[in-house]
C-alpha cells in the first residue's frame, strides 16, 4: 500500500505523463488505451470519447444486457457500413421518427415483406383464372400498408377488410 496526495508515472523519453492520480481524477496520458480482460470494460456512468475502436480484424460490440443502449449527439448521429449491411433488428416495433424533417429511403429496390393481402374479385374464382402477380400497395387511413390485386381501377376501397382486422 502507498498513499500520496498525487502519484504520476511519466514516460522515460520525453517526460510525457502516462498516467497520473490524485483524489479528484484519475488520467491515463498514453496515446492508446487498451483493455486486455475477457469482460472488457464496465463503466458505472457515462463514458466521454471522441472514438471507440475494436482490433483489425475484431467486431466492435456496445451492450448494455439489461437496460437500454443510448446515443446523443446534438448535431446528428451517423452510422455506417462501408463494405457491408446496416441490420436494426428489434424485438418488439422499431421506430424510425423525424421530429421536423422527412424519412428519406434512398435505394434502388425497396422491399416491404410479410404485407397483407386483401381479396378482391371483380368475377367469382375460377380454377383456370391465371394466378395474380400484380398488386396495388393500398394504405388504411391508420397507416398500415397491404396488397390489393390490381385491376383496371383501383381496388383499394374494396380490399379495405384489411383495414379493419388491425
Amino acid at each position: 500500500m502507498a498513499q500520496c496526495k498525487r502519484f504520476e508515472v511519466r514516460a522515460s523519453e520525453g517526460g510525457k505523463v502516462l498516467f497520473s492520480a490524485d483524489e479528484d481524477e484519475i488520467v491515463i496520458g498514453a496515446d492508446r488505451l487498451k483493455v486486455t480482460g475477457t469482460e472488457g470494460a464496465v463503466f458505472g456512468h457515462s463514458v466521454e470519447t471522441p472514438h471507440i475502436r475494436a482490433e483489425p480484424s475484431q467486431d466492435l460490440k456496445l451492450e448494455s444486457p439489461t437496460r437500454s443502449l443510448m446515443m446523443e449527439a446534438p448535431r446528428g448521429v451517423q452510422v455506417n457500413a462501408a463494405a457491408g449491411d446496416l441490420k436494426a433488428t428489434c424485438r418488439k416495433e422499431l421506430h424510425l421518427q423525424s421530429t421536423e424533417g422527412e424519412i428519406f429511403l434512398n435505394a434502388d429496390t425497396i422491399r416491404l415483406g410479410n404485407l397483407p393481402t386483401g381479396s378482391f374479385s371483380s368475377s367469382p374464382p375460377s380454377s383456370s383464372a391465371p394466378r395474380q402477380t400484380i398488386y396495388e400497395l393500398c394504405v388504411c387511413p391508420n397507416g398500415k400498408l397491404y396488397l390489393s390485386p390490381a385491376g383496371a381501377g383501383s381496388t383499394c376501397q374494396s380490399s379495405s377488410n384489411i383495414c379493419l382486422w388491425s
